[in-house]
């Protein structure tokens, strides 16, 4: 496994491992996980979308990472930066299991990849793609600073996926997190 690893008081952030696949495949099978992430994925398709990311590490350095849990090496779910293809910004996303759920483990992981990204990557702002009713994602934004920027377009074929764009500026961030 290549690429940085980042521990902050709960959690292990790094790329994704094969030994994180069963714990992915199964996330991304909840639909109540997934209710705004495009619906529950089979394990192949699961399984193509872990390549992928492992594939952005490889390719472009940078990806979402896997969030383990550190007292327990739980794999938790997975957050940080992505830009797919004819994405409309610099992402910084999130997906954690129904178990991480209200426990700030989104808001602590969330925060130490925009720090790593502002850090390790040339870009000037971050986006989060959000759908208008998935008020616990809004809600996160918020606590992270980003602000509503309007209402985005995804490319194909996620095109008529109802998406609002919140987000930063890389000055807004470190602002914020020199308070």
């Amino acid at each position: 496994m290549h690429g940085p690893r980042i521990e902050t008081d709960r959690l292990i952030l790094r790329p994704t491992a094969p030994e994180d696949f069963d714990a992915w495949a199964e996330c991304l099978a909840d639909p109540v996980v997934t209710r705004f992430l495009g619906g529950p994925q089979p394990r192949a398709l699961a399984w193509r979308n872990f390549m992928t990311m492992a594939g952005s590490w490889a390719i472009l350095g940078f990806g979402m990472f896997s969030v383990i849990e550190r007292d327990t090496g739980r794999w938790l779910g997975r957050l940080g930066p992505w830009q797919p293809e004819g994405w409309p910004g610099h992402e910084i996303g999130w997906g954690l299991v129904q178990g991480a759920w209200g426990k700030g483990y989104a808001l602590e992981g969330a925060a130490a990849s925009m720090d790593w990204a502002f850090e390790h990557l040339p870009w000037a702002e971050v986006i989060h793609s959000i759908n208008p009713e998935n008020i616990a994602s809004i809600a996160l934004a918020e606590k992270l600073g980003s602000t509503r920027l309007g209402p985005g377009t995804l490319p194909a074929p996620f095109e008529g996926d109802r998406v609002d764009l919140w987000g930063q500026t890389r000055e807004q961030w470190l602002a914020r997190r020199r308070r």
